[in-house]
């Protein structure tokens, strides 16, 4: 039978393809993670996270300012200490790296959105993300030292803080925080729905924040849950959070969209380390073609829902969305 639909007809070029394509990806749409470290003119690359890079503080205002005049509105600052203790002190000291990283950035770059990562495994000893105690991640004690850290980014000048540890109650114990500190007006996003990935393994390099015993599963969320992501993201928006976001992206696109569909609030997605990595190997390899896989992906992210993707790759894919 003579077909009488035929969906080639809006396939057959660029333009026709370009007219009707349902979604679409901006530099609006990326957040470009940096990580600031200790010292003077040190750029020193991640080996399993290619073109990403440690960088001190007069170095990483260079980047942010490329970051800028790519059309990229933000990045997300994690931070690699000078010392690190059982109680992680360095996350909240007002001379810290990354407290240090914010002044400059603002400074030099002051139309860039500076955003933090609130957490504590970068800057404990032990390489988790809150205070041991008889060899368990405590919870409760935790929520102090996290809201001290998200002040002192404020304080900093940051635009936005985003708690990454996954304790209970981080949330709430922040803005309340904030607000007594007189923050009120800085948003807080929020790792909703962060899951025990297997596909964290080279951030831990950059960050230098790999567990010295032990794992994460016991306050990230197990990769088999998917109506528990929903209770969690609830949870934070109840507790004050303004985005939520989903981490990882490409193995957990149903939980983007679930999110998406529930509730009314930007949803961003975090493009992460592993994800990114895999890309590279592979079109090192000659196995892929990296600029395609890498727009098949983000696309992929912003169609099942997210506002926002955080990614290594940004700066590439701004690259490619500019010309």
């Amino acid at each position: 039978m003579f077909p009488f639909h035929r969906p080639r007809r809006i396939r057959k070029n660029e333009v026709i393809r370009r007219m009707v394509r349902e979604t679409s990806l901006s530099p609006d749409d990326f957040i470009y993670p940096l990580f600031a470290t200790f010292g003077k003119n040190i750029r020193k690359e991640i080996k399993s996270m290619p073109g990403c890079f440690q960088e001190s503080v007069d170095r990483i205002v260079k980047h942010a300012k490329e970051v800028h005049s790519l059309g990229i509105p933000s990045v997300l600052l994690f931070g690699i200490p000078e010392h690190k203790d059982e109680v992680g002190s360095s996350a909240y000291d007002p001379h810290g790296v990354v407290q240090k990283a914010i002044k400059e950035i603002k400074n030099k770059v002051p139309g860039l959105y500076v955003i933090t990562d609130v957490c504590m495994c970068e800057y404990t000893s032990h390489g988790h993300c809150g205070i041991i105690e008889k060899g368990d991640v405590k919870n409760d004690p935790t929520l102090e030292l996290l809201a001290r850290e998200a002040v002192s980014h404020a304080k900093a000048g940051a635009d936005m803080v985003a708690p990454s540890d996954m304790m209970d109650g981080r949330v709430e114990a922040i803005r309340i925080a904030l607000d007594e500190e007189g923050f009120s007006e800085t948003p807080i996003m929020s790792y909703a729905a962060k899951y025990a990935s297997a596909f964290y393994g080279p951030f831990r390099e950059a960050a230098e924040s790999t567990p010295r015993f032990g794992d994460r599963r016991s306050y990230q969320m197990d990769p088999a849950n998917r109506r528990e992501a929903l209770k969690e993201v609830s949870l934070d928006i109840e507790e004050g959070a303004d985005i939520v976001m989903v981490k990882p992206a490409m193995t957990y696109l149903d939980i983007i969209s679930d999110v998406k569909d529930a509730f009314d609030v930007p949803v961003a997605a975090y493009n992460v380390s592993g994800e990114y990595s895999l890309i590279k190997a592979g079109a090192k390899l000659g196995w892929i073609d990296e600029k395609r896989a890498m727009m098949e992906v983000l696309t992929s992210i912003k169609r099942a829902g997210a506002d926002l993707i955080l990614t290594y790759f940004a700066k590439d894919a701004a690259k490619v969305l500019n010309k």
